[in-house]
């Protein structure tokens, strides 16, 4: 089996189990508003070192 045939396999096997439409979209917005959350996360750990702030 010749490596151009195998890397076009596995590339067919992996686009049939992508979703599309409406699913794809919904998927992208459920990833981008996780992302958004675990950023805000992030954020909120770094500024929430009140210790090291001089008042």
């Amino acid at each position: 089996m010749s490596d151009e045939y195998r890397e076009k396999d596995e590339s067919e096997k992996y686009d049939k189990d992508l979703a599309t439409g409406k699913k794809a979209d919904k998927n992208s917005k459920v990833r981008k508003r996780i992302d958004d959350l675990l950023e805000k996360k992030r954020l909120r750990e770094a500024l929430d070192f009140s210790d090291d702030w001089d008042i």
